[in-house]
C-alpha cells in the first residue's frame, strides 16, 4: 500500500512538472515579454524649425515630444511622458549631469502622497522609475530619464521628469553632453 501512494504522488509530480514546463515561455516569447515591459522607441528624423541651432534640446509638452536638434531644421524625435497639470512648468536650463543606471530616491512629498513608495530603489533594479539612463537638468530635481512604465509615454503623469522609452533614452543619451541647452515649452511644433 505504501508503495502504491508513493508511485501515485510520484506521478502526480511528473505530471505537474510537465505542465510547469509546458508554461515555461520560449526564447522568443521571453523577448517579446521584455520588449512589453522595456517599450519600444518610435523616434524619428524629422524636418524642423531652422531657427534652432543644432546640439541643443526643445521639450515641447504640448507635442509630448523631445526634440534633439542635430542639424539646422532637422531634428530627432522622441515621444515622452509629461508633468501632471500640478507640476507643469517651463523655462531654459542645461544638462548638468548624466547617470548610468541612475538609483532613485523619492522626494518627502512623494513619499508623503503615496507612502508605500520605497526609501530607496537602486540603479539597475527593474522597477527604478528612472531606467536606464538619467540627464539631469540643471540644479532642479528634474530629470530626462528612462522609465519603468512605458505606458506612460504620451501621458500627463510625471511629477516633472521627461521620461522617454528606456530605448530611446540609450539613443539620445551619448549624443548629449553635460552643458547641453534644453528649452521646456509648452509650445507645439506639430500640428
Amino acid at each position: 500500500m505504501a508503495n502504491t501512494n508513493v508511485r501515485s504522488h510520484f506521478r502526480m509530480l511528473i505530471v505537474a512538472s510537465a505542465v510547469v514546463m509546458a508554461q515555461v515561455p520560449t526564447v522568443a516569447q521571453a523577448q517579446d515579454f521584455f520588449s512589453f515591459l522595456w517599450g519600444g522607441g518610435s523616434r524619428e528624423a524629422i524636418s524642423f524649425s531652422p531657427r534652432f541651432r543644432p546640439r541643443q534640446i526643445i521639450v515641447s509638452f504640448g507635442d509630448r515630444k523631445l526634440y534633439l536638434v542635430y542639424a539646422r531644421g532637422k531634428a530627432m524625435s522622441y515621444p515622452i511622458a509629461v508633468p501632471r497639470k500640478q507640476s507643469r512648468w517651463a523655462g531654459t536650463t542645461r544638462v548638468s549631469r548624466k547617470a548610468v543606471n541612475p538609483g532613485w530616491t523619492p522626494t518627502p512629498t512623494m513619499r508623503r502622497e503615496n507612502p508605500k513608495l520605497p526609501a530607496h530603489v537602486p540603479g539597475g533594479h527593474p522597477l527604478n522609475p528612472l531606467g536606464v539612463r538619467a540627464l539631469y537638468l540643471g540644479s532642479s530635481m528634474y530629470r530626462i530619464h528612462g522609465t519603468d512604465a512605458p505606458w506612460t509615454i504620451g501621458t500627463a503623469v510625471s511629477k516633472g521628469c521627461i521620461r522617454m522609452y528606456n530605448e530611446d533614452v540609450l539613443h539620445l543619451y551619448p549624443r548629449v553632453p553635460v552643458g547641453t541647452k534644453v528649452t521646456v515649452t509648452w509650445k507645439r511644433y506639430t500640428t
